[in-house]
């Protein structure tokens, strides 16, 4: 027997500054960023309890990247996660730029 196919999207959501990971249309995960200028800055991923493991996680960061370079935009890795992801995939290194202590106070004055 075949194990049950399932659905799953990554969708970017202006409104909560995330792109969340939907498997059959639950929220599986998000990564949140915030926009300083022409740079999507993500500080933070996550993955529910109820799926991990599955390898959303890296789906979902790509995925994010992916959008950010189609609208002409350019990745703040403060979210150690995607750091840890853009280590590995240098194919983003031409959009990525460095986190400064700039970008930090910027950050922790938009998160309150």
């Amino acid at each position: 027997m075949s194990e049950p196919s399932t659905t799953t999207v990554v969708e970017r959501t202006d409104a909560g500054s995330r792109y969340e990971i939907l498997v059959d249309g639950r929220r599986a995960g998000l990564t949140a960023y915030r926009d300083l200028g022409v740079r999507r800055v993500f500080f933070h991923t996550e993955i529910d309890d109820a799926f991990a493991g599955q390898g959303l996680a890296p789906q979902l960061v790509q995925q994010a990247l992916v959008d950010v370079r189609a609208s002409g935009m350019r990745i703040v890795p403060v979210c150690p996660y995607v750091a840890k992801f853009l280590k590995r995939h240098d194919e983003f290194a031409d959009i990525t730029d460095p986190v400064t202590p700039d970008v930090l106070r910027w950050l922790k004055t938009q998160l309150g």
